[in-house]
């Protein structure tokens, strides 16, 4: 029998309140916030699988490439102009036949052109549209590249001024393409930035290229920045071409809701037989 102290204490003991409901609200909103977070975890990983994976993977399929094509480069040469052409026409997809280099990006900028633009193609490079010119004085041709991601070629392709050189490698030949003129330098461009050393050969276009532009952007349905004369629905005769060079995009980034386009012109043609062994083009030493 406890003491009168003990007994006391007992009396003075409250009893447990009972555990208090919890709101249906407060658990709605605790419950969406986890989703929430877990949502977004889920896109960050996304992100950076894209951005930084991707290009990972797709920095190894483009040094495969390239040192398939060097092999290529290292075994005796066609001999003939046509058997050159017939070499263009035989590409497979996924076949590299060119090298691509920005001068104005670095010298660590090149990139290995490949037959075609399907996905797969695209995550190996820059991707050559089929039926559209190969590198040359005749022609539009027109390459396709990843802007993020998949090695991302294209990821500052809108940072290309007027006058900026894309140098273009065959095993025999390189080809010089400078951006075109923009809208807002169309005017004046003879008495201002068309007078630079770095502009010669440059210039806008004139009769059916009239409407051709450095840069510009289109919707995704806008496929005849591809043509022989973007946007028109023509092919002259061989001796009124231009030659031309066209990058295209995503836009922006992180979208496919439109499309980057830059146009540049051929200005030069150098034979590597005018060349001492290893020598690169002057254009090619630009910043």
């Amino acid at each position: 029998m406890g003491t009168v102290e003990e007994i006391g204490a007992d009396e003075n003991v409250q009893p447990p309140e009972p555990p208090q409901r919890r709101s249906p609200v407060r658990m709605t909103v605790r419950t969406i916030g986890e989703l929430l977070i877990t949502v977004g975890l889920v896109v960050l990983l996304f992100v950076a699988y894209e951005v930084y994976v991707t290009d990972w993977i797709s920095a190894g399929k483009q040094r495969d490439a390239t040192a398939a094509l060097d092999r290529e480069w290292k075994q005796p040469p066609s001999t003939t102009e046509a058997q050159r052409k017939a070499h263009f026409q035989g590409l497979k997809e996924g076949e590299g036949f060119a090298k691509m280099y920005v001068p104005a990006f670095g010298a660590d900028y090149r990139f290995t052109i490949l037959e075609g633009t399907t996905e797969s193609t695209l995550e190996v490079g820059p991707g050559h549209y089929k039926g559209t010119a190969y590198p040359g004085p005749t022609g539009n041709f027109a390459v396709a590249g990843h802007r993020v991601g998949k090695g991302a070629p294209f990821n500052d392709i809108d940072l290309l001024e007027s006058c900026d050189a894309i140098v273009v490698e065959t095993r025999d030949t390189w080809f010089v393409y400078r951006v075109l003129p923009k809208d807002d330098e169309v005017s004046g461009w003879a008495a201002g930035k068309g007078k630079r050393a770095r502009c010669k050969g440059v210039a806008p276009l004139g009769g059916q290229y009239t409407q051709v532009r450095g840069q510009e952007i289109v919707l995704p349905s806008e496929g005849s920045v591809v043509a022989t004369v973007p946007h028109k629905d023509v092919v002259p005769p061989p001796d009124q071409q231009v030659g031309l060079m066209t990058l295209t995009t995503c836009n922006p980034k992180f979208s496919d809701r439109q499309r980057l386009i830059v146009h540049a012109v051929l200005v030069h043609v150098i034979s590597k037989d005018d060349l001492a062994p290893g020598q690169l083009p002057d254009e090619m030493k630009e910043s």
